[in-house]
């Protein structure tokens, strides 16, 4: 009996699993392996490497440009979407005019249709045979005619009144079109120069203050240098003397005089003045100070004179940049010209050999 309860006691031996069961084991327990690697492999991963400052200046600059030229785009469908609803409320005008002229016409059709019915509701023969003066009646009766006559006359002035009424809707109609059209493509371009701004304004938050002072030194060597303050005062060296300056009171003097006036004010995406400008906005205000109308944008302000090389530049030219000529600066002498730079960057002089140069305009 204690033999056999000491047997009961003893705990069964572990078998190895074999066949079938030996397999399955083998099998989860590689793909807990594979698991458990995976995982680790997994945590352990390297995080994507942050931008170097360098890559993040070079990103901006980009996003800046990118900006610069969706503002010029902005400004040129601005400039179309201004057009369009000027041409519609024309039209509208030109619509009402012709409505009261419609309107005028048919009430005088009316009037002259009453007088006939009641003088001339008879047959002509019976009036005639009643009429005791005969004589009256014939004058009366060359007047019906004449009234005819008239009234045939307001017919077709009612036509062509209606004929051209409808001409006008119809042009008022593609007008409206065309502006619905001009303010979208205008939405387009000013979120797309808000995003990018946007884009560029987080990239330089991720700088540190050092490399944020370094990218706006350099930003200011690639768009002027000196601190606009000191752009006013700016002595004449003998360097700067070498290109002659435009004659007092000549309009390339009146434009470089108002350029001058505007050093220091901020660059404003759209802007024309007086208190901000674009690059654009910022030449076509000078050339208005000097009585000359120039166009919105820059690619249509370098085709608003005389192409110039830029061996014969003179003080008061327009000079482009970038192969999709979305910069433009006002030529002072001695490769210097006032420009907007960019956000952040006031009204500046700034020498012209630090951007691509596409080419310039002599305005007058």
């Amino acid at each position: 009996m204690a033999a056999h309860r000491k047997s009961a006691h003893r705990k069964p031996k572990q078998r190895p699993f074999t066949g079938p069961a030996a397999r399955t084991a083998a099998t989860l327990a590689l793909a807990g392996a594979a698991t458990a690697t995976s995982a680790t492999g997994a945590g352990a991963a390297p995080a994507e490497p942050a931008p170097t400052a360098a890559q993040v200046r070079a990103k901006v600059d980009r996003l800046y440009h990118d900006a610069e030229v969706a503002t010029e785009k902005y400004n040129g469908a601005k400039e179309k979407a201004a057009a369009a609803a000027k041409a519609v409320d024309a039209l509208a005008d030109e619509a009402a005019r012709r409505t009261e002229r419609l309107n005028t016409a048919r009430h005088a059709l009316g009037s002259l249709a009453t007088a006939q019915y009641r003088t001339g509701a008879l047959d002509p023969a019976v009036q005639l045979a009643l009429s005791s003066d005969p004589d009256t009646y014939l004058e009366r009766s060359a007047y019906l005619d004449r009234a005819g006559d008239r009234q045939a006359g307001l017919l077709s002035g009612v036509r062509r009144q209606l004929s051209g009424l409808a001409r006008v809707k119809a042009r008022a109609d593609q007008e409206t079109e065309a502006l619905a059209a001009r303010r979208a493509e205008l939405h387009r371009h000013r979120t797309a120069i808000r995003t990018k701004l946007a884009d560029a304004r987080k990239l330089l938050a991720t700088l540190t203050a050092d490399e944020r002072a370094t990218f706006e030194r350099s930003a200011d060597a690639r768009h002027g240098g000196a601190p606009a303050h000191a752009d006013r005062s700016a002595p004449r060296t003998a360097t700067t003397a070498a290109t002659p300056a435009p004659a007092s009171g000549t309009r390339a003097a009146r434009a470089i005089s108002f350029a001058h006036g505007a050093i220091g004010k901020p660059y404003v995406w759209g802007a024309t003045g007086p208190n901000a400008f674009d690059c654009s906005g910022l030449t076509q205000a000078a050339w208005r100070a000097a009585g000359v109308s120039l166009p919105r944008t820059t690619y249509t302000q370098i085709n608003a004179g005389q192409r110039v090389p830029r061996s014969q530049l003179a003080p008061g030219d327009l000079v482009f940049f970038y192969s999709g000529i979305s910069h433009v600066g006002l030529y002072i002498g001695n490769g210097q010209m006032i420009h907007a730079p960019r956000p952040g960057a006031p009204v500046r002089i700034a020498p012209i050999d630090q951007m691509p140069f596409a080419g310039a305009t002599r305005v007058a």
